[in-house]
């Protein structure tokens, strides 16, 4: 038996051996992802800072946030310089804590009170899911604008790019974005294929 356990523990350090020059894959895809979508978001937001700021402070139809104008800078800035960030995998570590700061708020203010799901999912795909009444409520109004859509419209047009939906816009995505910045700020950009790697070994700092 110990002879047997000796083996399997020598592959499996023979697998580990394999993997690790390949370690730093996993945070570079992560970054390769999350950069492109928050430079994109900053960057809607720096083209259009007016608006944004009033949906920030708005009550009635926005999100009622106190300063909009100092907290539309920077969200806009945050996602915008940390999408570059993530990107050129340089202050990655640093970068990721506003930005997680950015998407727990987003997921609070924004999307919170539509629950879990940013889309209505009939069939639930995680089991926490807070507003069950609004996917009920979505999927009343998608059979009602279909049979509007068929009635009155091409719906084979209408539907080629893909089907109608309803958007229940919760925190999914936001929560889902969190949860890999937070998995950077541990891992940070990746042994090898980040400017952050290079920089601390050059310098001498420990390196991932």
């Amino acid at each position: 038996m110990d002879g047997a356990s000796n083996g399997f523990n020598r592959i499996y350090a023979c697998f580990l051996n394999i993997l690790r020059p390949l370690d730093g894959l996993g945070p570079l895809l992560l970054r390769l992802f999350l950069g492109p979508i928050f430079i994109l978001a900053g960057w809607n937001k720096l083209t259009g800072i007016d608006d944004v700021a009033a949906w920030f402070g708005n009550p009635d139809w926005g999100l009622g946030l106190p300063a909009p104008v100092l907290m539309a800078w920077l969200a806009a800035l945050t996602e915008f310089c940390g999408g570059i960030a993530l990107v050129l995998g340089v202050g990655v570590r640093i970068a990721v804590i506003p930005l997680m700061f950015t998407m727990a708020v987003a997921a609070v203010t924004a999307h919170w009170q539509y629950g879990w799901h940013a889309l209505p999912e009939q069939t639930l795909t995680m089991p926490w899911e807070w507003r069950e009444d609004l996917i009920e409520e979505a999927v009343v109004r998608k059979e009602k604008a279909v049979a509007l859509l068929k009635a009155h419209g091409n719906y084979s047009w209408l539907t080629e790019a893909g089907s109608f939906t309803v958007l229940k816009n919760g925190i999914e995505f936001a929560a889902t974005y969190f949860v890999m910045l937070l998995a950077l700020l541990f891992s940070g950009g990746g042994r090898y294929v980040s400017i952050d790697y290079w920089i601390a070994r050059y310098r001498g700092f420990p390196v991932p």
